[in-house]
């Protein structure tokens, strides 16, 4: 676990980290999540959720860690 690691919705967070959104699981960029859905803060073990205003399965990107 690394930042600029990508993990998809459904895996589980290795780290207490924020995380960005960084595509669609189906290979698109549209349309854009809500800007509150862009970035996420997981705990170690959180599952990675989807994003719900388009009811699409994502990519999500290591920022930071927490």
């Amino acid at each position: 676990m690394a930042i600029g690691d990508r993990y998809k919705t459904g895996q589980r967070s290795p780290a207490n980290a924020y995380y960005a959104w960084d595509g669609y699981t189906d290979g698109t960029y549209s349309p854009r999540p809500t800007a509150e859905e862009m970035k996420i803060k997981l705990e170690r073990d959180e599952v990675f959720p989807p994003i719900n205003s388009t009811d699409k399965g994502a990519y999500w990107k290591m920022t930071s860690y927490a």
